[in-house]
């Protein structure tokens, strides 16, 4: 099994063009859900080394306790993040949090819960403003590794 995931990592993405209605659907998720961290799903299309985010799924923070400092994906919203996938002829690049004032760098618990081949992007949010935005994904080492984004600037607090 180790050895699949390794190989699958070998496709590795550079890139994340994140389209502006997904970007400002999840700006409005992280500061609707501060000082909670948000979570969600965002899905597109693979062209070459690079990902383009067409559309987003928000979900509700499952985490028990505090939600200041973690986020859990329930299992039923990983499920209906397949189907839409599917219902849409898309496919899953990865899952969306925030870090609530604090910066958009992923934890070590952000790490050991990463999957290979998915996309991480992280929204650093303050009260009413989004600070910073970046994307990760697990190297063949399991360790993250910055991906670019790309995406227009929009009005963050809208």
């Amino acid at each position: 099994m180790q050895i699949s995931i390794v190989k699958s990592l070998k496709k590795f993405y550079r890139m994340l063009l994140l389209e502006q209605k997904p970007l400002q659907d999840m700006y409005k998720d992280a500061l609707k859900s501060f000082p909670d961290e948000c979570c969600g799903f965002f899905f597109g299309k693979e062209i070459g080394r690079e990902r383009i985010v067409t559309d987003i799924l928000a979900v509700n923070n499952s985490k028990e306790g505090d939600k200041r400092r973690r986020f859990e994906i329930a299992s039923r919203d990983y499920l209906n993040a397949e189907r839409f996938a599917d219902e849409n002829e898309l496919e899953l690049l990865g899952v969306y949090h925030s870090h609530p004032n604090h910066p958009a760098v992923p934890s070590e618990h952000d790490r050991v819960a990463a999957q290979p081949y998915f996309s991480y992007i992280i929204i650093s949010a303050k009260e009413n403003e989004i600070a910073d935005i970046r994307s990760w994904q697990l190297n063949e080492k399991f360790q993250f590794e910055e991906e670019s984004i790309e995406h227009q600037s929009i009005n963050q607090n809208k």
